[in-house]
């Protein structure tokens, strides 16, 4: 007998703080070669959307998330992400449970998102706010608000950012720019138009780039990256009133964020190689360097990581004998 997930369950497995641990432990696991992760698997069905296929093996089990992403089916009444994912034990390949992939997409993509913030962004970071009220959007927030930090949203539909404000407890930006000012910006959109052109981003600032998970699609203009690569700060340029401050740039996988993020656009046009970018379970484990300074400019581009999946999936079979879940039976 299969343990079938629904959407509603995993919310009741997993509290959006429990997830934030659950992938940070995910990401330190993958960093020391714990946990394995093959190459996510695009198949694409431009313009429409694209399918995707993701596996990972850890924790004693393998899992296989089936997840589409059709950007335009809200407007026909219709979820963006679809799908499956499949969690199997490692030691005998038999299915042990099926879970709703939007909620568990939802889940480790807010926490991956405030994961990175809390990990990179200065420690008197006072200012939150998340680009996108869309369902991955709200996850940001929600967890933001879980963390205990007051989280304002924008969006372009003004009043379904105020309307998902409402429902958990945020805020709602005046304006693109009171966003856009956050010590914490965290930006969860479609991917298919620039949010942060050259010049955005200002000194002592952390962006987590959630959005751009797929081959053509950006948040962040190569420019933009191209200077936060070699931000100087006031002393460098002669003021001894500044104080020190660099770009850095942070990746979930090199790997896969070179060939599918934000992080393609730049590798393409020259501006960014793998000595300039740091991944983030590499700063958690310590074998590479986060912020120094409260003047550093942080990036990080997430593109969406099966671990991750897997996090939330094991975390929420913790639960599964508490929650009278349907079963499948094979």
């Amino acid at each position: 007998m299969i343990a079938f997930f629904s959407a509603a369950d995993v919310h009741r497995a997993v509290s959006p703080e429990r997830a934030v641990e659950a992938v940070r432990d995910a990401f330190i696991d993958y960093a020391r070669g714990e946990w394995t992760m093959p190459p996510k698997v695009y198949v694409p069905a431009y313009p429409a959307g694209d399918f995707r296929a993701m596996p990972a093996l850890g924790g004693g089990h393998a899992l296989l998330k089936w997840v589409t992403s059709f950007p335009g089916n809200p407007a026909q009444g219709l979820p963006t992400v679809t799908g499956l994912v499949l969690l199997s034990d490692a030691s005998n390949g038999m299915l042990k449970a099926v879970f709703d992939a939007g909620a568990v997409t939802a889940l480790r993509t807010g926490a991956a998102a405030v994961l990175a913030a809390e990990t990179l962004g200065r420690a008197d970071a006072e200012t939150a706010a998340v680009i996108g009220a869309g369902v991955n959007g709200e996850a940001a927030a929600r967890t933001f608000v879980a963390r205990g930090r007051r989280a304002l949203l924008w969006d372009v539909d003004g009043s379904r950012a105020a309307s998902v404000a409402e429902q958990i407890g945020a805020g709602v930006a005046s304006s693109r720019e009171e966003a856009f000012a956050a010590d914490l910006l965290v930006t969860v959109t479609p991917g298919h138009e620039i949010v942060l052109p050259e010049g955005t981003l200002k000194p002592g600032q952390h962006a987590s780039l959630m959005g751009a998970d797929g081959p053509g699609k950006a948040e962040i203009a190569v420019e933009e990256l191209a200077r936060v690569r070699v931000f100087c700060d006031d002393r460098e340029k002669g003021d001894p009133r500044g104080t020190p401050g660099r770009g850095r740039i942070y990746a979930d996988d090199w790997e896969q964020a070179s060939h599918n993020g934000d992080l393609m656009h730049a590798v393409t046009a020259g501006v960014l190689g793998r000595h300039d970018v740091a991944q983030l379970g590499d700063v958690l484990t310590g074998t590479a360097e986060g912020r120094k300074s409260d003047r550093d400019i942080t990036v990080f581009d997430s593109t969406g990581l099966a671990i991750q999946d897997l996090a939330i999936a094991l975390e929420a079979m913790a639960r599964a004998d508490e929650l009278g879940l349907p079963t499948i039976d094979l």
